[in-house]
């Protein structure tokens, strides 16, 4: 699967589009078949472990219902949209629709979201807060986007429901099964069903600085690091004790900053709060764990090593040079979890964090070093990596 960028190349995209403006390319996607049917959608809006809403109009007034959903019809043939979070959690065909967006770093990528609407059906204008690629299935639908704006009003038209009030369109058109929108932070856009409609999200999501900073506080107590007290050794005696000095303002910051410049626990800290999903996974944990013998006997009889679907990996060099892998303390981050990688095991984590499915013959020759077969015993293990 690729997308047909007509006559841009994936890096001018990124130079003139990415987080700048949206666009949207017509049969981005030749002959789109949907990866996921409307009732396979409805069933999985059915499960009590999978996020999903449907959001509905009745002439002016708007309503929110969050699943699990046991029946459809009471919200009749139009004006409703179900949309469900991470599907391609469980769904083959929807995860690889991620694929053709792989010159993105994996890191930003958050989930694939579903969604099915009926004629009508819609969430009305509203702004987001992450970069999202928006893949047309089945069906037709009137999108709407426009440029940022400051004046727009913050809406709320029901307590789960943020909306802007009407904005300029700079796009305004009628997207068919193949086409693809781009969509950058804080533009606000509307997008209306014409007919039963299907569409595919990828969203990017950006951690916020306050979220890094929150999210690095809370490492540092379940670590119990940097929890050493000032040194306070060359205090002098002050004559304005109601104030705080530049010196004690100079002490304190660099205090902070120094919590924030060991490299390795950074990177240990990134590693694994940017590899943690956020939507529940299907692990597949062996009853008992599995030896390395056993793994061989399984794939020697023609079974394929899948990673769990929706897995976040990242695969960093404590030099902090993904070109230069060969150095020591290279670590595999999975779903939060990290892997020490032996030197002689860098290209087999790289194979890992790939996420390909893999067969004896991508993995023969990586099973003979005893650190490979250790890596592989542990994150099958943990239920992260599958036989299919």
């Amino acid at each position: 699967m690729k997308i047909h960028f007509k006559d841009l190349t994936n890096e001018q995209f990124l130079k003139h589009y990415w987080q700048k403006q949206p666009l949207l390319i017509k049969g981005a996607f030749k002959q789109f078949v949907d990866p996921i049917e409307a009732d396979e959608l409805a069933g999985l809006a059915m499960e009590d472990f999978i996020e999903s809403r449907i959001v509905s109009k009745s002439n002016t007034a708007w309503d929110v219902k969050h699943g699990p959903f046991e029946d459809f019809s009471e919200f009749g043939e139009s004006d409703w949209t179900l949309l469900v979070q991470a599907v391609n959690h469980w769904f083959k065909g929807v995860d690889d629709l991620i694929e053709p967006f792989r010159f993105i770093p994996n890191w930003r990528i958050d989930d694939v979201m579903v969604s099915f609407s009926t004629p009508g059906g819609g969430v009305g204008p509203h702004l987001d807060q992450y970069d999202v690629f928006i893949i047309q299935g089945s069906g037709k639908r009137r999108w709407r986007v426009g440029a940022p704006d400051a004046s727009l009003e913050q809406l709320l038209p029901h307590e789960d429901l943020k909306q802007v009030s009407e904005f300029t369109s700079i796009i305004d058109e009628i997207t068919e099964p193949g086409d693809l929108l781009y969509i950058p932070p804080n533009h606000p856009h509307d997008g209306i069903a014409i007919d039963n409609s299907i569409n595919y999200s990828i969203g990017f999501l950006a951690p916020s600085s306050q979220e890094l900073l929150s999210g690095l506080a809370d490492y540092n107590l379940d670590n119990n690091l940097n929890a050493e007290r000032i040194d306070d050794s060359l205090r002098q005696a002050t004559d304005t004790p109601e104030q705080l000095s530049s010196v004690d303002l100079d002490l304190l910051t660099n205090t902070l900053k120094k919590s924030l410049s060991d490299p390795d626990v950074i990177s240990d800290f990134l590693g694994k709060y940017l590899t943690t999903v956020h939507h529940t996974l299907n692990l597949l944990i062996p009853v008992e764990p599995l030896t390395i013998d056993f793994i061989k006997e399984i794939l020697s009889d023609g079974e394929q090593l899948n990673p769990v679907l929706g897995l976040k990996c990242i695969l960093h060099s404590s030099q902090h040079n993904s070109d230069s892998l060969d150095n020591k303390n290279n670590r595999l981050f999975v779903n939060g979890e990290v892997f020490e990688v032996a030197n002689e095991s860098i290209l087999f984590a790289k194979l890992l964090a790939s996420k390909q499915t893999l067969s004896i013959n991508e993995l023969k020759t990586h099973l003979n070093c005893l650190k490979n077969q250790q890596l592989l015993t542990n994150v099958i293990n943990k239920g992260l990596w599958s036989f299919e």
